[in-house]
């Protein structure tokens, strides 16, 4: 059960910055979009496995918003 309430409160998290997204450049839109779905993966993913989300989610933040913006770039 409480990896489902990790998830809820992982998703309405990442989901808030995304609101403020409309006067970014395409570069900073895809930092804050890959650190936000990073961080909601690697928290779900962690909480499944039986690990800290907290940990998993802030890896996968670091990582998705990497990522994000080196696609964006």
């Amino acid at each position: 059960m409480n990896t489902i309430k990790y998830l809820i409160l992982a998703t309405c998290i990442a989901a808030l910055p995304l609101a403020g997204c409309t006067n970014m450049s395409k570069t900073q839109q895809g930092t804050l979009s890959g650190g936000a779905i990073g961080g909601v993966a690697g928290a779900g993913i962690t909480a499944l496995a039986g690990g800290n989300p907290w940990v998993g989610g802030a890896i996968g933040a670091g990582a998705g918003a990497l990522t994000g913006y080196m696609i964006s770039k």
